[in-house]
C-alpha cells in the first residue's frame, strides 16, 4: 500500500429486531471516511373498532459508519445510528378500538466497535418491546479494492 493511503474496509450491518433480522447495510469505505445510510419502511396498521387499514408509518433508520483503524486481525468501526422502531405492545381505547403501535426514536453511537477480521459482533441497542441490536461483520477489502 503506497504510504499515506488508508486501507479500505468492506462492512455488512444487520439490524436484528425480537431475533430476526429486519435490515441490513453494507458498504466499502476508508479509515478516516465516513458513510452514511438511509432507509424507510412505511408500515400501515388496522385500527379503530372497524379494524381496517390508518395511520401510516415511516420508519426510518440512518447508519453512519466510520472505520477508526483497520489491520487484518481487526476492524474498529465508530457507528451513529438514528432508528424508529414501533412498540411490540398492543393497544386499545377504552371501548376496545386498536389503535397503532407507538414509534419512538431510538439514537445509539458505538465511539469504536471492534470487529476481529471476518466475525459477527453483536451491539444491543435496546432490550426489549422490541430487543434490537446490530450485527456487525467487516475486514480490509481486497488489494484490488484499495485505493
Amino acid at each position: 500500500m503506497p504510504t499515506g493511503t488508508q486501507p479500505v474496509v468492506n462492512w455488512t450491518l444487520q439490524v436484528i429486531r425480537d431475533g430476526q433480522e429486519i435490515d441490513s447495510f453494507d458498504g466499502t469505505t476508508a479509515v478516516g471516511q465516513t458513510r452514511t445510510d438511509k432507509h424507510h419502511k412505511v408500515v400501515t396498521h388496522n385500527v379503530g373498532c372497524k379494524n381496517e387499514p390508518a395511520g401510516s408509518i415511516d420508519l426510518q433508520r440512518t447508519i453512519t459508519v466510520s472505520p477508526v483503524r483497520a489491520n487484518s486481525g481487526e476492524v474498529v468501526l465508530a457507528i451513529d445510528a438514528q432508528d424508529t422502531v414501533e412498540s411490540n405492545t398492543t393497544r386499545k381505547t377504552r371501548s376496545g378500538c386498536r389503535l397503532p403501535p407507538q414509534p419512538s426514536q431510538v439514537n445509539a453511537k458505538h465511539p469504536g466497535l471492534i470487529v476481529p477480521a471476518g466475525q459477527w459482533v453483536s451491539w444491543q441497542i435496546v432490550n426489549q418491546d422490541p430487543s434490537l441490536s446490530y450485527r456487525v461483520r467487516a475486514s480490509l477489502a481486497p488489494s484490488s479494492a484499495q485505493p
